[in-house]
């Protein structure tokens, strides 16, 4: 016979005729932190992107390119051309148009063209303008946001002319007047008596790095092996090799080699081979037949004899 009424299953799972207890307690504070954490995560009012706003939008809050090009007639003619037109063209003109970056124009339209009611990335900060951006470049420059131009507000539209430029992918200025524009202390290295050919047009910045952001250094692009940032050109150093140098798989090409420029030949890191190579290998010079002391540079160079420095597949020492 039952006395204390009857036998209700909680909710929280708690034993019948028991309460909830510590149990319970624990589900709704898991639930307030969820509840908490959305809220937080959600993006502020008011800094919504182009795209979002385009979601949001009603179809009649559109109004056509041909509406925009009735007032800013000097940038559609520019436009005619640009990449992003072609794509519009290539959807049945349902692609990027003027709507797709600055919003729907209906108010802007109707409100005798008040700049409050269309997006200008002119006037708007980088961060906002790279969000509009990211809404369709985002999976081929998904790094963007970690880069060094992104953290030091070096924005989309910084380097790039969306509405018309003869450059490709709608750069301001080639390669690499553009990026000596902030990068003049690398400018200069390209000025030494050995560099690479950048100024001479044969390879340009873009080559080495992705100005969009990686996990490397200094924007260096990403690869499975490193160096293949180099061996891509380089492609007899680059193996693999039976007998492989460590200091190439360890500290990479730049262990021995200024990529930029240097004043030295082949581009190394000191001007005298032997000096260099005696920063890892100064017990194996030190009195035997490589030289005397601490390696002797009044004998002939290191790589006379251990020629096949980067790798070799017929000797571990490297010799010819």
């Amino acid at each position: 016979m039952l006395r204390d009424g009857p036998v209700v299953q909680s909710p929280y799972g708690a034993a019948p005729g028991k309460k909830p207890g510590l149990r319970a307690c624990l589900t709704l504070m898991l639930g307030a932190g969820i509840l908490c954490a959305t809220a937080f995560g959600a993006p502020a009012s008011g800094s919504k992107s182009t795209g979002a706003q385009a979601k949001e939008a009603a179809p009649g809050d559109f109004i056509g390119t041909e509406a925009c090009a009735g007032c800013h007639e000097e940038v559609a003619k520019k436009f005619s051309s640009n990449p992003h037109t072609k794509i519009a063209e290539m959807h049945g003109k349902a692609g990027i148009t003027c709507e797709g970056c600055h919003g729907p124009g209906r108010a802007h339209v109707e409100g005798g063209g008040d700049v409050t009611k269309i997006f200008d990335p002119a006037k708007a900060s980088p961060k906002d303008v790279d969000k509009t951006c990211l809404g369709c470049h985002a999976g081929a420059h998904p790094n963007f946001d970690r880069s060094p131009h992104a953290k030091a507000n070096v924005g989309c539209i910084s380097c790039h002319s969306i509405h018309g430029s003869k450059e490709d992918a709608l750069l301001k200025a080639p390669q690499p007047t553009l990026c000596f524009q902030c990068h003049s202390d690398t400018k200069s290295a390209f000025n030494m008596p050995f560099h690479h050919k950048v100024n001479e047009g044969l390879i340009q910045c873009s080559d080495c790095h992705d100005p969009h952001g990686t996990f490397g250094a200094n924007n260096v692009k990403t690869t499975a092996d490193q160096n293949a940032v180099c061996t891509k050109c380089h492609t007899e150093t680059r193996g693999p090799f039976v007998y492989e140098h460590a200091a190439v798989k360890a500290e990479g090409c730049v262990g021995c080699h200024t990529p930029h420029g240097s004043q030295n030949a082949r581009l190394l890191n000191m001007p005298n081979v032997n000096q260099l190579c005696n920063q890892c290998h100064n017990p194996v010079a030190q009195g035997s037949v490589h030289g005397v002391s601490a390696g002797s540079n009044s004998f002939q160079p290191c790589v006379d004899c251990h020629v096949s420095i980067h790798g070799s597949n017929m000797n571990a020492a490297f010799l010819r």
